[in-house]
């Protein structure tokens, strides 16, 4: 009987050790660390272009990127299209925590973004990879107060931007009074090359290209084809006006809610994701005017020498407005100006036009 007994008290003692074999001494809750390990974790991203646009195509590579380096742990839930919320709202929407993650376009909040607006500015950048690394290092080299309340998981930009119109402008003379949509630095620029800007999202854009309350855009050309904005503006300037910036941020709660080893995927993406829709958006501006010519007979104009140089006067003056509104933020524009431009010489030097 006692020998039955001891048995069984040893069988317990080899339980108790096999089940303490799996967690450290002194260690308490590793089996609640290795239950939240396997719980999945769900994440809301908004967007407010169609999907098929490149923010959203961007948008959609970032997600499985997460999904996939964190082995189905992360699981992303995308909202194209404005589905959960607008342009406008999207930064206070990621503040409120509507959606964990939104993508915003900094020229739709003017004075918000002063310092990463430089990248609006009349630089001459002449394709989307080297405008949205130098983004990148910009913000990673300031970390903007600007910032402050949210996690900025990327930034990119789009291609430069050029006229696309109902009726042909071979030059400055020929763009006099047309209305034309635009948003961000564009405003002011276009009105001093003689045209009249109209502020608007992209989205509203082919109704009032339809309705003719704007008789062209200024943007990058992809949208051409995404928009199908060649059926209607079969003629095309190149002007290699600004481009426009975007980030994509994360409400600072989710963010901080995140297990360390998520935080380090969606950080170590930041920077490859820049890259990466860069190099999207130039390839896709070819396609774009390729399918454009194909299937609308586009034409393609490029201004003369001297109304080249007196754009690049006028944006001259934008930047010295810039600076003058960025000095009045307690911001060394100078300085911002510097990084700026060191940067874009560096990625000019890997990305020619």
């Amino acid at each position: 009987m006692f020998k039955r007994y001891l048995a069984v008290l040893l069988a317990f003692a080899a339980l108790a050790l096999a089940a303490c074999s799996d967690q450290k001494a002194g260690e308490p809750g590793a089996e609640t660390a290795e239950k939240q390990a396997e719980e999945v974790i769900t994440i809301s991203y908004a967007n407010f272009p169609p999907a098929s646009t490149f923010p959203c195509i961007q948008m959609e590579r970032w997600a499985d990127e997460v999904e996939k380096r964190t082995d189905g742990r992360v699981k992303v839930e995308t909202y194209p299209g404005g589905t959960l919320l607008s342009a406008k709202n999207m930064y206070r929407g990621v503040l409120e925590g509507q959606a964990d993650i939104g993508c915003l376009s900094l020229p739709y909040y003017p004075g918000v973004f002063p310092a990463l607006l430089s990248v609006n500015l009349p630089v001459g950048f002449t394709n989307a990879t080297t405008a949205s690394l130098t983004l990148w290092d910009l913000y990673s080299k300031l970390q903007p107060d600007e910032m402050k309340n949210v996690k900025v998981v990327t930034t990119f930009t789009s291609a430069p931007s050029n006229i696309m119109s109902k009726e042909p402008v071979r030059s400055l003379e020929d763009l006099q009074g047309m209305e034309l949509r635009a948003s961000g630095a564009l405003l002011k620029m276009l009105e001093l090359m003689g045209a009249k800007p109209v502020g608007m999202p992209m989205s509203q854009t082919p109704e009032a290209l339809q309705k003719g309350v704007v008789k062209g855009l200024v943007s990058s050309l992809e949208v051409l084809k995404d928009f199908n904005f060649a059926e209607l503006c079969r003629y095309e300037t190149i002007t290699n006006l600004p481009v426009y910036p975007f980030a994509v941020v994360m409400n600072e709660d989710r963010w901080n809610s995140l297990p360390d080893d998520v935080k380090k995927v969606i950080d170590d993406l930041g920077r490859e994701q820049a890259e990466w829709t860069g190099n999207y958006m130039d390839a896709h501006i070819d396609e774009a005017l390729e399918w454009s010519k194909k299937n609308h007979q586009i034409e393609i104009y490029t201004l003369s020498k001297e109304d080249r140089d007196r754009i690049a006067e006028i944006g001259e003056g934008i930047v010295d407005d810039w600076k003058a509104e960025a000095e009045k933020s307690g911001l060394d524009a100078d300085a911002i100006l510097r990084d700026l431009m060191a940067f874009k010489g560096k990625y000019e030097e890997r990305f020619p036009e």
